[in-house]
């Protein structure tokens, strides 16, 4: 559960997760207790942190009673196992797939993914285009930045693998990131460092299409002098 969350919290949390139409505060009090103010002010921290919301009024005695129900947050605050049933799932594939399949497998996951996302990357630019692919991967808690030291070309560097401990048993999964990486930014990819192989970060730069490459030639070419074009 979340760490800032207190242990009175916690069992608060619980209780509404035991009891799905929800409970007043006089209920938890009872359940609890404690004073009917001690749980209105974790009440309101929970509240305003986002784990809980009033919910249906119960009608008892012709008067309406104001009841607390976890929201979304609240739920997902429990323990969950979304890396277990990941590696079950992961494992069986790669059973019967096979390795190479596996990872065809992943990079048109990817791809799929990424055909979703390639209307918010219009028009842009390269450096547009860069500044958007951070700021997905950042949504999905990459906590990517774009390194811009030193003398080589710009990377892009993931500080935190959303899925280390399944990168280190299924080294597929890393395709997945390349594939969506090089889609989004339409540039080939060279994936420098991997911290599921012991890197400190997960390090990935661009390199020019090869329609980039021919057109820096062709241009390249037509600016040379008329004699130079005939000797060659």
């Amino acid at each position: 559960m979340a760490e800032s969350i207190s242990s009175r919290q916690h069992q608060i949390l619980d209780l509404l997760l035991n009891t799905k139409v929800g409970l007043s505060i006089d209920e938890l009090a009872a359940q609890l207790s404690i004073s009917r103010n001690a749980v209105q002010q974790h009440i309101d921290k929970l509240e305003r942190d986002g784990y809980v919301k009033t919910g249906m009024l119960n009608k008892t005695a012709g008067r309406p009673v104001r009841v607390f129900v976890l929201t979304e947050a609240g739920i997902n605050s429990f323990q969950k196992q979304y890396a277990w049933f990941s590696e079950l799932l992961l494992t069986k594939l790669r059973q019967e797939m096979g390795a190479e399949e596996l990872k065809r497998y992943l990079h048109d996951l990817a791809e799929s993914l990424a055909q979703g996302l390639l209307p918010q990357f219009a028009g842009k630019q390269d450096a547009e285009r860069l500044t958007e692919l951070i700021r997905i991967m950042n949504e999905l808690g990459f906590k990517a930045r774009l390194n811009t030291s030193g003398e080589e070309p710009a990377s892009i560097e993931a500080v935190n693998c959303i899925y280390h401990d399944l990168a280190q048993k299924f080294q597929e999964v890393c395709e997945f990131d390349r594939t969506l990486i090089a889609k989004l930014l339409e540039r080939d990819i060279e994936h420098l460092e991997c911290m599921a192989k012991g890197g400190g970060v997960c390090k990935f730069r661009t390199q020019p299409s090869a329609l980039r490459i021919r057109e820096t030639f062709t241009s390249a070419l037509n600016r040379l002098p008329e004699t130079s074009h005939r000797r060659s």
